[in-house]
């Protein structure tokens, strides 16, 4: 403390004491003119940068190095500059200059979106408002938005009015609520409450194409190796369902309870869909939870072209999708959307008197009961103005000319 004094009384001369210096940085953080002139620089930079990086002139996707030589390029002066020295404008050229282009015409990198000037904006103000979203009370716009998406997504799904759910941050947590959803449903017994029952473990069928997330969900959940259940894959590495019979009747012999099964669409590494309509046809017969995994690929519903891709998907008990993949929206926020609403509200059942309480359960405007978040962001609001701005359309001609150019790769490469 002694060290951050002598820090700014030596730079005291003009301000006078340590008590009107602090005021002083508090007055400029929240100048309102002072934003107004970095927030018209800030947006003037990033739309030069959007015109020179979609040319791809002048510009690599990245200027590759080492991380151990990136990281002590940025630990240089990192907390010995004083106030005024580090301008907004130089800070953000800093930024823009160092990361990855994801506008580039060259660029071909992982899995998340070149986002939408438009809901970039928004998000920027969505992170000025800062409205949380665990109660109606905090977060009254943002609640109501979020809600109007899901119904949104449901109806585009084809599932039923009774649909429901919540947006995440990410399809990690997106599974997990899934899954937790499923297991809360398809025990047998209150798992919230009284925890695992070491006599029948349960498990869940996967693909192995399945992402990371669902096996890491599994274990979260106290399930261990053993609750992951492996079907076999066709010659296109989507899961034989002419193999789901035998794998079951395995797992039972072995005294595992399955309660679901999780289909992709499309996979992370590979773009395989999934048989959709067997599978939801097995799990029907089996009395299992049917999640489809969409967090890559379903946007596709919205498309003419490659809707029959996801064909089933409104059979499904729930299904993720990603907003920061296929539908041009910053990270992150990611839709977890149940068949049946009520669903939603049984996957966290703990108590909370402070914020929540039984007798107000199923009040859909109060999200903290849905969802693994407490605090998050207003991630609704991005995808609603995208929605108001352009219209469904926008995201039919993106993901049709995405997967029309994979295909287009595709067929250079066997050339």
């Amino acid at each position: 403390m002694r060290a951050f004094k002598k820090r700014f009384l030596v730079v005291e001369g003009k301000l006078g004491s340590i008590e009107e210096m602090m005021s002083k940085l508090l007055e400029d953080a929240y100048d309102p003119e002072l934003f107004r002139k970095n927030g018209h620089r800030v947006v003037d930079m990033l739309a030069d940068y959007l015109a020179d990086v979609k040319k791809g002139e002048g510009l690599k996707v990245l200027e590759w190095e080492e991380p151990g030589e990136k990281i002590e390029k940025w630990r240089h002066g990192f907390l010995e500059s004083r106030p005024g020295e580090q301008t907004m404008e130089r800070f953000c050229a800093d930024v823009i200059e160092n990361s990855i282009h994801l506008h580039h015409p060259k660029n071909m990198g992982h899995q998340v979106s070149a986002p939408a000037p438009a809901a970039a904006l928004v998000e920027l103000i969505g992170a000025f408002l800062n409205n949380s979203m665990a109660v109606y009370e905090v977060g009254p716009f943002s609640t109501a938005v979020e809600t109007l998406v899901i119904e949104w997504l449901g109806a585009g799904l084809g599932m039923p009015k009774g649909c429901g759910g919540i947006l995440t941050s990410g399809g990690s947590i997106g599974n997990l609520t899934a899954l937790l959803a499923a297991r809360q449903s398809r025990a047998g017994f209150d798992t919230w409450e009284k925890g695992a029952n070491p006599s029948r473990p349960l498990a869940v069928m996967v693909s192995s194409e399945s992402h990371y997330s669902v096996a890491r969900a599994v274990k979260i959940m106290g399930w261990g190796e053993q609750g992951i259940i492996k079907i076999p894959l066709n010659s296109r590495l989507e899961i034989d369902h002419t193999a789901l019979e035998e794998t079951y009747r395995r797992a039972v012999d072995e005294g595992k309870h399955v309660i679901a099964l999780v289909a992709n669409a499309c996979s992370t590494s590979t773009g395989s869909y999934d048989p959709l309509n067997p599978l939801a046809e097995f799990c029907s017969k089996k009395d299992l939870w049917f999640h489809v995994d969409a967090a890559h690929g379903g946007g596709v519903v919205f498309t003419s072209r490659y809707k029959h891709l996801v064909d089933g998907i409104d059979k499904a008990d729930s299904v993720v999708i990603d907003f920061h993949k296929m539908f041009l929206c910053p990270s992150l926020a990611t839709a977890v959307v149940f068949k049946d609403g009520d669903h939603a509200y049984e996957t966290f059942s703990q108590k909370a008197s402070y914020l929540l309480s039984p007798e107000k359960r199923g009040r859909w405007f109060d999200i903290a009961q849905r969802t693994l978040e407490c605090t998050k962001k207003m991630m609704g609001i991005k995808i609603y103005a995208l929605l108001k701005l352009y219209g469904v359309r926008l995201f039919d001609d993106y993901i049709t000319r995405m997967y029309d150019l994979a295909r287009r790769f595709a067929e250079m490469i066997k050339s």
